[in-house]
């Protein structure tokens, strides 16, 4: 097969998988414009700092030896088949990056022969890269399940961050839907990965050598394709995140790509609405000192569609609002709908040198639409403003926002309208 033709079929192939942040976006290029998202097999990824780069996004080979439900590469499937050898990759790679097109590779695979033999091309296509090209720039690879301890321990040394796919939130509906695969195979990997960065962390600087996946590692769950509540995927990745230190928990709404009576009909909306929700909840995770048990609770699981998890939360903790600005500590002010990272530090900031007004908290960074309902400055809260949360929700909703996901509603069943309904909302948007 002509290499053309490869990079085609497993650029296709390699789509599915987010958790390198694909852009995710169709081909808006016109005439005299310069620039496309599109490009085969090239995706967009983010530095810690914010800074985009390309990364050259391919799957090893589509040829899998199982026969998952969800997946399009699944082996029952008739689709086109084909295979990279390590060379080809290792020379597209350098290829791309001298053109300046990509600053780094995203590898991955589908299961061919064995986990053991896949695990050795993988290895053998970064040993290429690595020692005979001299390649030093950014490499994601994802680790096989099922391989052998040493065999990931290699591919560790010789990448920067490596991911484990769970694939789906709880070993029953892996099991049923991927009776291949052991669900102890799926993180067996990333114990292996967390355990030999803790142990080289303990080690002397001189006796470290080379550094074992110091991007860390991450993974992807899909979504929509069985039954677990939102609820139930917060907590799933709060865990992972506690005992594997994962850097993300990527979430891939589930497109129906086979006919089976196990999963959702072909013609059903992929769950995008839903995917946007858990991404909100993960950053409160990550970053906000949230809780999933704060997030979501066992009497309502899923989340909220009109408001954002963040929102969602405060409305329904109104009692704990106001929040003053001026001597609140920096954990608190993350609570507050519209207050940041950056802006909570700019507030703890600007208050050691001058004391602080209400017209001072928009230039600190503060999204004040949001923030106003639930905040004081030295006592003294925005005038005018209805403090009833259920007048509270229907601010800070868009009539235009409202109706697009009305229309669009693709997750009726995990809708949560705790303080409103629809009619209530309607006559006060009409006020």
């Amino acid at each position: 097969m002509e290499l053309e033709r490869k990079i085609d079929i497993l650029a296709e192939s390699a789509k599915y998988d987010v958790s390198c942040s694909s852009s995710g976006v169709e081909n808006n290029t016109r005439p005299g414009t310069v620039g496309s998202t599109q490009a085969s097999g090239i995706c967009h990824s983010f530095t810690p700092d914010g800074r985009c780069v390309s990364l050259l996004k391919l799957l090893f080979t589509n040829a899998c030896i199982f026969d998952c439900h969800y997946c399009i590469n699944r082996k029952s499937n008739a689709i086109p088949r084909a295979t990279f050898t390590p060379q080809e990759v290792a020379d597209l790679t350098m290829d791309f990056y001298m053109r300046n097109y990509i600053e780094g590779l995203f590898l991955s695979s589908a299961i061919i022969k064995s986990a053991d033999y896949t695990c050795e091309l993988l290895i053998k296509t970064l040993k290429i890269l690595r020692e005979e090209k001299g390649f030093r720039g950014y490499i994601h690879v994802k680790a096989i399940p099922g391989a052998d301890e040493k065999l990931i321990e290699e591919l560790g040394f010789l990448a920067d961050r490596m991911s484990v796919n769970v694939e789906l939130p709880s070993r029953e509906s892996l099991k049923l839907l991927a009776p291949d695969k052991d669900p102890f195979d799926l993180y067996k990997p990333m114990k292996q990965i967390t355990t030999v960065k803790k142990e080289q962390e303990f080690l002397p600087a001189l006796r470290r050598g080379p550094s074992f996946v110091p991007a860390g590692q991450s993974t992807q769950m899909i979504i929509g394709a069985s039954p677990e509540s939102d609820r139930s995927i917060v907590k799933i990745s709060e865990n992972l995140y506690q005992k594997y230190q994962l850097k993300r928990v990527y979430y891939s709404a589930y497109i129906p790509v086979n006919q089976d009576n196990l999963l959702p009909a072909v013609t059903t909306e992929p769950p995008l609405l839903r995917e946007h929700r858990l991404y909100q909840a993960d950053w409160l995770l990550r970053y906000y000192k949230f809780t999933a048990d704060e997030i979501l609770s066992e009497d309502k699981p899923n989340f909220n569609l009109y408001l954002d998890p963040k929102a969602n939360w405060a409305v329904q903790n109104y009692q704990r609002f106001p929040v003053d600005v001026q001597t609140a500590p920096y954990d608190q002010l993350l609570r507050v709908p519209g207050i940041g990272p950056k802006s909570a530090q700019n507030i703890v900031k600007a208050r050691k040198y001058y004391r602080l007004h209400l017209t001072d908290l928009k230039k600190l960074g503060i999204v004040i639409k949001r923030a106003q309902y639930f905040i004081a400055c030295n006592h003294e809260t925005p005038a005018g403003l209805i403090k009833d949360p259920e007048w509270i929700i229907t601010s800070l909703i868009s009539s235009k926002q409202y109706q697009v996901l009305k229309k669009h509603n693709t997750q009726s069943t995990s809708e949560q309208l705790s303080l409103f309904d629809v009619e209530r909302f309607e006559h006060a948007k009409s006020r």
